[in-house]
């Protein structure tokens, strides 16, 4: 078993991930998110950033990024929790991911002053982002 730093098991505990689990099963509100929002996050280039890397079904958006999956059938290739899990901290999957840790806040380098022990989205935007990426089936 690989050792672990004890912010980072900490991090994890808080997130609902046990070591070796690819998936937040529970909602981290306890409540669903709201679809509608969590495509305006996706789409949004001030909050999410999510089309700096990935395309997706947004026709009216242009220059989408191609380094990350197309979140086309996001909802149809991953569970609910396998996406909350990608979302709130895809390193947990891929350690060398270039994906930003958007609700993880321990452990982390190079993060500005400003930004430290704060999420990049709020447990309730994650939820949205899971509830709009679910709605992704095709």
């Amino acid at each position: 078993m690989r050792w672990l730093p004890a912010a980072v098991v900490a991090a994890f505990c808080m997130l609902g991930v046990a070591h070796g689990q690819e998936a937040i099963p529970e909602s981290l509100t306890g409540a669903k998110g709201d679809p509608a929002r969590g495509r305006a996050i996706v789409a949004n280039r001030q909050v999410g950033l999510c089309l700096l890397c990935h395309s997706g079904p947004f026709p009216e958006e242009r220059f989408q990024g191609n380094l990350a999956p197309d979140l086309t059938g996001a909802g149809k290739r991953w569970s609910e929790g396998q996406l909350r899990l990608r979302v709130a901290d895809s390193g947990r999957i891929n350690p060398a991911t270039i994906m930003p840790a958007y609700h993880r806040t321990e452990g982390l380098l190079r993060v500005a002053p400003a930004w430290r022990g704060k999420p990049i989205l709020s447990a309730e935007q994650i939820e949205d982002v899971v509830a709009f990426l679910l709605t992704l089936k095709d």
